[in-house]
């Protein structure tokens, strides 16, 4: 029986991706964890493995094809398997049993919904090659997206279980025949309705150049690529849905800059330097423990106090712009953080990180100061709380002891989630992050 693979989704906000190489052709034989392809999404360039075992029938979509659409078939496979969908959602004036051939789930990030191609047969799951834990298939709310392979669907409407109330064991969380199998009949199906959709207010239709009154041939037109068309898709969610609101402060930062010449002299040796940003996100980190109110994420369930202080620093690369994270910079040395921040970068710019290094963290850093930017505010990435946006070291006239002196000073904003943190708590984040970058010896201490 011909099974086809699908253009998997490699990240929350994928809807389509370049399938930059195959590494299997007509006739292979594949089996499980066998690397098939690698796909670009619209952060990064990953591998993906198969799943089932089999022998490749046809390939559909060639390779350097661009926007694939999720989802979307790009090879036949001879043998059995599974692949997980997306939960019907109960959107008014949409419907249909999910045992006819076409299902709709929500997309995650922008509400909308999305059709998937659903055969009456099981289908072969393609995985990224990733070190990530799985997680619960479960969504929060009504549209969201629960992955679990047909099989497993079937066997849930025959015993009646909810499958938004299961976790999954298969690959990235995903609900498998087994994991059905084993649940207890207590877990009842919700009940739907069609009714039950909230209504939203639908954002501006952006106009055409032409109806702004901008000539036709008065420019050259560079197509959107799926990052950019990600990037301003969630930008444009985050500054219309989130009420935020900056706050500014300057920081005299000459005892910094004096003790980083002197890290840097003492790592020398292991070849490791440690650049302004690292101090920054240092002293941010430790700034978010001191205030733990300040490291929070809000949901519908209510606010998500985070445990470590994940810091996401925005690196600019063609084409857009990512967050790799520093994972529980708390907890790691300015040597680590340096190293870390280095080569994470590196491979943003490569597009070589895997999910995982770019999805999450719980508050970021942007620094402009490179380019002489004296001062900004950035747009909050969803879900954090807060963004700090830093400006650039120059020397400035201050007032000290009553006396006119010279001082470098740079200026930050921190950006606030108003629904996580009040204006009290980011000014007292923003007291602790002026001792700690004033006094750089707290940070040991």
């Amino acid at each position: 029986m011909s099974i086809e693979i699908l253009m998997p989704a490699l990240s929350p906000t994928m809807e389509e991706g370049t399938l930059a190489k195959w590494h299997v052709k007509k006739g292979d034989v594949v089996k499980s964890g066998d690397v098939i392809a690698e796909i670009e999404t619209d952060k990064a360039t990953m591998e993906v493995e198969a799943v089932d075992e089999g022998t490749i029938e046809d390939i559909l979509v060639p390779e350097g094809t661009e926007n694939v659409k999720v989802n979307s078939p790009i090879a036949k496979l001879s043998g059995e398997g599974e692949v997980a969908f997306p939960t019907p959602s109960p959107l008014a004036g949409e419907g249909g049993p999910a045992e006819q051939g076409r299902m709709r789930g929500l997309s995650e990030s922008s509400g909308k919904p999305v059709a998937t191609k659903a055969e009456a047969g099981a289908q072969p799951l393609i995985r990224p090659v990733s070190d990530r834990p799985p997680s619960p298939a479960r969504g929060e709310g009504q549209g969201t997206r629960v992955f679990a392979s047909p099989l497993a669907r079937r066997i849930a409407a025959q015993k009646n279980l909810d499958l938004s109330a299961l976790t999954g064991s298969g690959p990235h969380g995903r609900i498998i025949k087994r994991d059905v199998e084993s649940a207890t009949p207590g877990a009842a199906r919700a009940p739907t309705s069609a009714g039950g959709a909230v209504a939203t207010s639908a954002p501006r239709q952006v106009q055409s150049l032409a109806q702004m009154g901008i000539p036709d041939r008065s420019y050259d037109l560079v197509p959107l690529d799926g990052m950019r068309k990600t990037v301003a898709r969630r930008l444009t969610e985050s500054f219309r849905d989130v009420p935020h609101f900056p706050l500014t402060i300057d920081l005299e930062i000459d005892a910094l800059l004096a003790g980083r010449i002197k890290i840097n002299a003492m790592l020398e040796k292991q070849g490791v330097k440690v650049s302004v940003n690292d101090l920054v996100i240092k002293a941010a980190a430790i700034a978010l423990k001191q205030v733990p109110e300040a490291n929070a994420s809000y949901s519908p369930e209510g606010i998500a106090m985070h445990h470590h202080a994940d810091i996401a620093m925005a690196v600019a690369i063609d084409g857009g712009l990512i967050t790799p994270i520093i994972r529980a910079a708390e907890t790691k040395g300015l040597a680590q953080i340096a190293t870390e921040a280095k080569d994470l970068a590196a491979r943003a710019r490569t597009r070589k990180l895997k999910p995982e290094e770019f999805q999450g963290g719980t508050f970021s850093v942007s620094n402009l100061g490179m380019f002489g930017i004296k001062a900004f505010s950035s747009i909050l990435n969803e879900p954090q709380g807060a963004i700090l946006s830093v400006g650039a070291g120059e020397q400035r006239p201050v007032v000290k002891n009553g006396q006119l002196a010279v001082a470098t000073v740079m200026t930050v904003t921190l950006t606030c989630d108003h629904r996580v943190v009040d204006g009290a708590i980011g000014a007292r984040w923003l007291q602790a992050f002026k001792v700690l970058i004033e006094d750089p010896i707290t940070m040991i201490v």
